[in-house]
């Protein structure tokens, strides 16, 4: 256990064969996280749309009741403010997720960013207890459990549904470990939680369900190469150096950030987030130097790890364009030595198209 922005949060179960075992029961079976840290903001009133539009770079105009986007904050610079999940809950009412070490800054920040709508902002981070199921057997696990027909929500919708006792829960088909999966948002109450915590993990015994932690949830979102806030972007990273463009949608309305992000795309990037497969024995962190051919310092490690699913030591780094050539070799200074890597495809990890339910 170790406090995780003022949570109490579990690294590893032990009974579930650690981090590996845990990351691999996600990959192959499904794997329980609580994830009750994250942070909740609810938007509404007659313009929540234009205000949602104002402050995040995705395109909610798009979005139907019943459906999700990845998208993100940014500032004025466009370097980001915090990545986000936004939920459609009806006509002029959204749900953004966000992180949790983020959640206080995030708040004032859509707060103070809002205020020219006719809207209304709460903070209700402590109206959920958010538990996460992921894995090709979520479907099946869960299904035991609701009411809700899983079947029929797609990847990033959500709908509404008994789940345990409780009615009403709001069941939502993302996650954030690259496989299937669902979050459902249950009341905040310590009884409550434990009760459908152990009520899944009990009906999870026929599928091999196993409770994970936060090890395990950093190495499953980095075999899939999902950006975590402090690492892969940052309020120095903007939206072309980290990857993220199919979710910026310069063509809507104006948005926060966009002005610097056509004059950053039109002089082009400095910069950019490759992955690595490492060559030589040792597991690149993050912080890490990269390192060129002639042992000139050209870049950093966001993040590093021995991937269990993939069982090889991975990484993403921030390198000049000119060495995020597929294929090529730079190397990164592990404990004062250096230690070659390989520039490969992300993500390292991408689910089958089709699992088992």
């Amino acid at each position: 256990m170790v406090d995780f922005n003022g949570w109490d949060m579990p690294v590893e179960y032990p009974s579930a064969g650690g981090i590996i075992g845990e990351h691999n029961a996600v990959r192959t079976a499904v794997g329980i996280f609580d994830v009750s840290h994250m942070g909740d903001i609810q938007i509404s009133g007659p313009e929540a749309l234009n205000a949602v539009q104002h402050i995040s770079m995705n395109d909610a105009s798009s979005l139907a009741i019943g459906q999700a986007q990845y998208s993100a904050l940014l500032y004025p610079t466009g370097t980001f403010v915090d990545d986000v999940v936004i939920h459609r809950l009806g006509e002029n009412n959204y749900l953004l997720v966000i992180n949790a070490g983020t959640g206080e800054k995030d708040f004032n920040w859509v707060r103070d960013n809002t205020r020219q709508f006719d809207t209304d902002v709460k903070d209700l981070s402590d109206s959920y207890t958010q538990i996460a199921i992921q894995g090709p057997h979520a479907q099946g696990l869960l299904q035991k459990l609701t009411d809700a027909d899983l079947s029929a929500v797609k990847f990033y919708w959500f709908t509404h549904g008994k789940v345990v006792d409780l009615e009403n829960i709001l069941i939502a088909r993302t996650g954030y470990t690259g496989d299937d999966g669902f979050e459902i948002y249950i009341p905040p109450d310590e009884e409550t939680g434990a009760q459908v915590w152990n009520a899944i993990l009990e009906a999870g015994k026929e599928f091999g369900a196993a409770p994970c932690g936060l090890g395990a949830r950093n190495t499953l979102r980095l075999e899939a190469k999902l950006p975590l806030y402090g690492h892969e972007i940052s309020d120095s990273i903007n939206v072309w150096e980290a990857g993220l463009d199919r979710f910026c949608k310069m063509d809507k309305p104006e948005f926060i950030g966009r002005p610097p992000l056509e004059k950053a795309r039109q002089e082009g990037i400095q910069r950019t987030l490759i992955g690595l497969e490492m060559i030589d024995r040792g597991i690149a962190r993050d912080g890490y130097k990269v390192l060129d051919e002639a042992a000139k310092e050209i870049g950093y490690v966001t993040s590093g790890s021995y991937a269990p699913f993939l069982k090889k030591n991975i990484a993403l780094a921030y390198v000049p364009p000119e060495f995020a050539n597929l294929g090529s070799t730079v190397f990164v200074e592990i404990r004062g030595q250096r230690v070659a890597a390989k520039v490969v495809p992300t993500p390292f990890y991408k689910r089958p198209k089709k699992r088992a339910a």
